[in-house]
């Protein structure tokens, strides 16, 4: 890719990553901080749909504002999957984990939202 900034020509190579940011910058846990992403992701949406403060979320929630500051913004670690599902539960959602058919290859977790 050529880029052009102010009479300046620069020669830029880019990479295509894998749908993972996480495994491509190289986290041993990358698949488990992926999960915990997208969990994240949909408890922001969900209280921002309800126009709550994070105070009034904690508090249902049962998570002191500043953790779930730090979970909103991407950085949860120490907080494990099973509470960001008990977090969904409480926000009204019914959480289900199916498991796959066999396969070859190592098996995957994924988050899919209805």
């Amino acid at each position: 890719m050529i880029v052009r900034l102010e009479g300046i020509t620069a020669m830029i190579e880019i990479e295509r990553g894998t749908t993972n940011v996480c495994r491509d910058l190289g986290y041993a846990d990358a698949d488990e901080m992926l999960v915990k992403a997208k969990l994240a992701a949909k408890i922001s949406e969900i209280i921002d749909a309800r126009g709550w403060s994070q105070q009034q979320a904690g508090r249902v929630l049962g998570i002191p504002q500043p953790k779930l500051s730090k979970m909103l913004r991407g950085q949860f670690r120490g907080i494990s999957e099973v509470k960001m599902l008990e977090c969904l539960a409480r926000l009204g959602r019914d959480i289900q984990i199916v498991i796959g058919r066999e396969r070859e290859a190592p098996g995957r977790i994924d988050v899919l939202s209805a």
